[in-house]
């Protein structure tokens, strides 16, 4: 059976729903008719701005409610509506707005809803092609079972180096002691390391493969495999770390602009029906 995405939850129940709401909206503005023509202080203007308004104060709370959704398994219901309802703003708060813009807060409010939307449509595209990515990456490998195998790696491959040169044992030691998987939002976001201590490693071992004979020939080429299979798991570490930041990151951004775009909503209603 094949898998559904959020946004086929449930037979696009909310596609369908923001779709009619969409549709009711455009009809509303094109059949109601204002001796001044549309703008945002019209009855209509009024309703379709509250509309919004309303739309947003749910969407930010059904935010807060996502923890819970996560001990109850209505995740998937949750991000198809606040995709799909989040996207019928773009039609609602433009009509409320009859394609009126200026330098002021309305304007401002408008503004930040536009990218938090295109802000969340990143967010989308990120969680629909990363989540396969990373499984693709680690098969049934997960990140602290690599962490493992590399720990294993290491103890073999420095019981083996101290039985060759200097040259060769301090670049395994190097490869343990300074190789790092993870760090800070730029580390994390790197795939390739050009300086890994591990790559340095592999290069040396290798390039010093032909100047050793016999058993000692054996064990060199028992410590090259080791380092390079250390090497393909350090990398499969970092990608999945880097995948994970990308569908992170996204956050930071959409988060503190939601947090904007309601402190500018408020700014919106208290000027029009206070100052207006």
């Amino acid at each position: 059976m094949r898998h559904r995405t959020i946004l086929e939850y449930r037979d696009y129940r909310y596609l369908k729903l923001a779709v009619l709401i969409v549709v009711a909206v455009i009809f509303a503005y094109g059949w109601y008719a204002y001796p001044l023509g549309h703008y945002g202080g019209t009855p209509l203007g009024y309703t379709l701005g509250t509309i919004g308004a309303l739309l947003i104060f749910w969407l930010m709370w059904l935010g807060v409610q996502k923890r819970r959704y996560r001990t109850t398994g209505d995740v998937k219901g949750w991000l198809s509506a606040h995709i799909y309802l989040g996207t019928s703003l773009l039609v609602i708060a433009t009509l409320h707005a009859a394609f009126q813009v200026g330098w002021n807060v309305h304007t401002l409010a408008y503004v930040l809803m536009i990218i938090v939307i295109a802000s969340g449509f990143y967010g989308v595209y990120t969680y629909l092609r990363f989540p396969g990515l990373m499984t693709e990456n680690l098969a049934e490998d997960t990140l602290e079972s690599l962490t493992l195998k590399i720990a294993d790696i290491d103890r073999e491959a420095r019981r083996l180096a101290l039985g060759m040169s200097d040259e060769v044992n301090q670049a395994v030691l190097a490869s343990i002691q300074k190789t790092r998987i993870g760090g800070g939002v730029y580390a994390q976001l790197r795939e390739q390391v050009s300086s890994c201590p591990t790559t340095s490693a592999v290069k040396l071992i290798k390039s010093r493969s032909g100047t050793v004979k016999g058993d000692a020939a054996r064990k060199h080429q028992d410590l090259y495999g080791m380092m390079l299979r250390k090497e393909r798991l350090v990398r499969r570490a970092r990608i999945d770390i880097r995948y994970k930041a990308i569908m992170d990151i996204w956050l930071f951004f959409h988060v503190p602009l939601s947090v904007a775009l309601l402190a500018a909503l408020v700014a919106h209603i208290v000027a029009v029906f206070f100052y207006w």
